[in-house]
């Protein structure tokens, strides 16, 4: 999803004590920034990147937010921080936690010294993502108090209380977003910036180092720390009961609070402020005041299950659904099968559906030219976590495997370990994936010579989630210049003996050079060379056109999937010829490349 932010736009965040509308996200920044962060480092993920680009906005003196090369490498900055005494934030996409828990496994034992937070944000729906997994079965792995958040103004409040938690009970905190809530805006209060006086360093490495000994006395601390948890919980505000009608009761969280809100207003309903650890006699009197329970939350039913094992009796996934994004209406059919609600007749049968757009590429994208080559080479293609995933779908269709960040280089490494297949063994992987986690399985596809073809797709930027920067980029979160990684030489010093670049946008040399790439015997590296079309400035070249009377309708630019090129109304033995929506060319010149019949050229001046 590309949301600019106002780092990008060169606005600077408003550090004054008014009202206006937010979203999530900016909540979230603007929440950090009153409770006196020091520290910010994430790595971009939607639906958690414009979380530290809006940190970056408000004074350097007062934080430095950084892009990191990965979820774990922010999680570390945030931790290093913390450990010197100043309060740090790190932010991240539900997947992110998964690079970022071992981590985060390990501070739960230590504690903190200034207060340690780590906003994650889940996917429900799977708007943007590989799965659909919910964060707050980690919290309940690392034993970590998780606040949730409803709308923003609560992103911003809880946020500020996550630092003083985090402080008071010595643990990181986890403030859990969704993408409903990161990217819906509302009112918010802000507030002056709270000044946070450092803290020294704490000379204890008993508590500090993590070696077994010390780790076997800090897990019982552990425990007691959840419990006094729980026991603020259980008197704290985060915990709000809404009292109703005690015929039904309901206990939610984060954004299905609204939803049953609207759809239930007489109800008793109990909002759970913090999903883990829950406040057991707090439920257990709701329970008790109300002649039907109900828990409504998205995703896997982790409140639910904890209540059952209190020995309480609750409706929940019966009704709501495991999968999926709720809604209001969601939330009205699953209490009308309940006997709850009515069912309401609709006003009209007129059944509205959105127009069919299949997901494509850019007018442009540099990644075509790769994967048309590699189609054409009839090559097994292990595909990575970028823009260009989108050559899994039709018209490219050239991506065999797509699992995580950084797992197309290893997963080549596994299917060559085999020996199995007959076709060339490639995989596909961005710039910015390939500095997250590419380069260990670069570094063992070398170290154990298997006979893999890497390209990477080197557009210059973080482009899937807006355009950011990383460490190839040559410039930091804030713009300034930095040292630029060099791919090639850093592959080099890795060991790979076969490098090549070449220009995304030269088909000939494209098909060509991966021909050669996938006949030598090692690991080769191609480097598709082209900045992306959109970010950080949208590149425009000259305006390509069909010369409608030459065109034969063989239909070979209709494999490039560009959203520039068009069916036209004219035919020729019976097929559609095309025309180029002359608003989104962009230039590129890769249709006029693989038209038969010369019928594509550049707009006279």
């Amino acid at each position: 999803m590309n949301h600019q932010s106002k780092a990008e736009s060169g606005e600077s965040a408003d550090t004054t004590t008014s009202h206006r509308p937010m979203s999530g996200n900016e909540a979230f920044a603007r929440g950090a920034w009153e409770a006196g962060v020091r520290v910010g480092a994430a790595y971009p993920g939607t639906p958690s990147t414009e979380i530290m680009e809006n940190l970056s906005c408000y004074p350097e003196q007062d934080v430095a937010a950084q892009w990191s090369t990965n979820e774990k490498v922010a999680c570390d900055v945030a931790i290093g921080a913390s450990f010197a005494g100043a309060r740090a934030l790190t932010s991240m996409k539900h997947v992110g936690l998964n690079v970022a828990s071992d981590a985060l496994m390990s501070m739960t034992y230590i504690g903190v010294n200034a207060g340690l937070v780590l906003i994650v944000c889940d996917d429900p729906g799977i708007h943007s993502s590989q799965n659909e997994q919910d964060s707050r079965l980690y919290s309940r792995l690392a034993m970590t108090p998780t606040l949730e958040p409803s709308d923003a103004q609560e992103a911003l409040d809880y946020t500020k209380l996550a630092f003083e938690l985090s402080e008071q009970f010595d643990s990181p905190i986890i403030v859990r977003s969704t993408t409903r809530l990161s990217h819906t805006r509302s009112s918010v209060h802000l507030n002056e910036r709270s000044e946070v006086a450092l803290k020294k360093f704490v000379e204890n490495p008993d508590k500090n180092v993590m070696i077994p000994s010390n780790a076997r006395t800090r897990h019982p601390k552990l425990i007691e720390r959840v419990d006094a948890f729980r026991d603020y919980l259980n008197t704290s505000d985060l915990i709000r009961w809404d009292k109703g009608d005690t015929k039904i009761g309901v206990i939610t969280m984060s954004i299905a609070y609204t939803y049953v809100k609207e759809v239930l207003p007489q109800a008793s309903v109990l909002k759970l402020g913090c999903s883990y650890p829950l406040p057991d006699k707090k439920i257990r009197d709701f329970a008790a005041s109300v002649d039907r329970l109900f828990i409504v939350e998205e995703l896997e039913p982790v409140i639910e299950n904890e209540i059952r094992a209190l020995g309480l009796d609750v409706e929940g996934k019966a009704l709501f659904s495991r999968t999926g994004e709720f809604s209001p209406e969601t939330v009205r059919e699953a209490f009308v099968h309940a006997g709850v609600l009515e069912d309401q007749e609709e006003a009209t049968d007129w059944e509205i559906q959105a127009t069919p757009r299949p997901p494509v590429l850019c007018a442009g994208c540099p990644h075509i030219s790769s994967y048309m080559s590699l189609r054409n080479l009839d090559a097994r293609v292990m595909g990575d976590i970028g823009c260009y995933t989108l050559a899994a779908v039709s018209p490219l269709r050239s991506i065999d495997t797509c699992v995580a960040m950084g797992s197309s280089i290893a997963n080549a490494i596994g299917a060559a370990k085999v020996g199995n297949q007959t076709r060339p063994l490639v995989a596909t992987i961005g710039d910015s994936t390939m500095l997250h986690s590419g380069i260990p399985a670069l570094i063992d596809a070398v170290y154990n010579d298997v006979n893999i073809t890497v390209i990477l797709l080197d557009n210059q930027i973080t482009a899937m989630t807006g355009g950011q920067n990383h460490a190839a980029t040559g410039k930091t979160l804030s713009g300034d210049e930095t040292h630029r990684i060099d791919f090639a030489e850093l592959f080099k010093v890795i060991g790979v003996k076969w490098i090549k670049r070449v220009d995304s946008y030269d088909m000939s040399a494209m098909l060509q050079t991966f021909r050669e790439a996938t006949q030598f015997k090692g690991v080769s590296v191609v480097i598709s060379d082209r900045p992306c079309v959109l970010d950080p400035v949208k590149i425009r070249g000259e305006t390509m056109m069909v010369l409608g009377e030459k065109c034969v309708a063989c239909q070979a630019c209709m494999n490039l999937g560009c959203p520039a090129i068009l069916w036209s109304d004219e035919w020729h033995d019976g097929h559609h010829k095309i025309k180029i929506d002359s608003n989104a060319c962009i230039g590129c010149s890769m249709c006029a490349q693989v038209c038969s019949a010369n019928c594509i050229v550049a707009i006279p001046n």
